[in-house]
């Protein structure tokens, strides 16, 4: 078991669901992105995605798809990305879990990047477009380096497609709330978690609910019948409206502890 399943284990033992926040990496630059993960992990983040910027991220909406462009305009690559996971590791042990898309992983190769990634402090991946069918080039290396693979499932999968998922799935499945993009308006918050809640009896697998979860409220809806929830495009937008680092780095705690105050089930 890794720090991903531990926090998750920690969280549920703790009558709450784990918080899974997103932050790309380069934005607003590499430099700031070791700060903001410490900065959310002590508001209370139990994992955190760091997401690896990429020119066509199709599975995100407008706030990070402006984050990677910001991110790859000031410099950002993928060798950036774990030079600063590996400063945030001088810091903090939070879970991070590697996000993101195939592309730049094939052009890095897998197993190279499986090991440099578990040499830089990377606890798993989670790549939004690279079925369980196929996940087998990436999938195995990193779990032969101990490292955690996150499939997906949408509203959109049948049994077989989630059974796919549960096979390849070392730590959570992460479930998709929606049939849309990231950050998406007029998501029935409850509705999804509860099928998400059906995936997790069907599977046996810790389900975390992401795509629309916002606020503290979508928070407390989902982490009552979720294992984990997990909050991406309101951090963006708290880094894309700061006027510099330090102010990024407040916004995202004061964020990231009113989201993990609402983890907590009949609080």
């Amino acid at each position: 078991m890794g720090r991903i399943r531990d926090a998750f284990e920690r969280a549920d033992a703790e009558g709450r669901a784990a918080l899974v926040i997103y932050l790309c990496a380069g934005d607003p630059d590499l430099a700031a992105t070791p700060r903001l993960i410490a900065a959310a992990a002590e508001a209370g983040a139990d994992v955190i995605e760091i997401g690896m910027p990429f020119s066509d991220p199709t599975a995100d909406g407008p706030a990070i798809q402006k984050a990677s462009e910001r991110a790859l305009a000031r410099g950002a690559t993928l060798r950036g990305l774990l030079d600063a996971v590996r400063e945030a590791r001088r810091t903090t042990d939070v879970p991070l879990l590697l996000f993101g898309y195939y592309n730049p992983i094939l052009a890095y190769g897998e197993a190279k990047l499986v090991s440099d990634a578990a040499a830089a402090g990377i606890d798993g991946f989670l790549v939004v477009d690279l079925p369980p069918e196929e996940c087998e080039p990436l999938r195995t290396p990193a779990v032969e380096r101990g490292l955690d693979y996150v499939p997906l499932v949408a509203p959109t999968s049948n049994r077989w497609r989630v059974e796919l998922a549960a096979e390849a799935a070392t730590a959570f499945i992460y479930y998709v709330s929606l049939t849309g993009v990231t950050g998406a308006a007029g998501t029935d918050i409850a509705a999804a978690a509860d099928r998400a809640a059906e995936v997790a009896r069907a599977t046996g697998l810790p389900v975390a609910l992401g795509f629309g979860v916002k606020s503290p409220a979508d928070v407390r809806v989902a982490a009552a019948r979720c294992a984990g929830v997990v909050v991406g495009t309101a951090v963006v937008r708290q880094i894309e409206a700061a006027p510099d680092v330090a102010s990024a780095i407040t916004a995202v705690r004061t964020l990231v502890a009113s989201l993990s105050a609402a983890t907590v089930r009949g609080g």
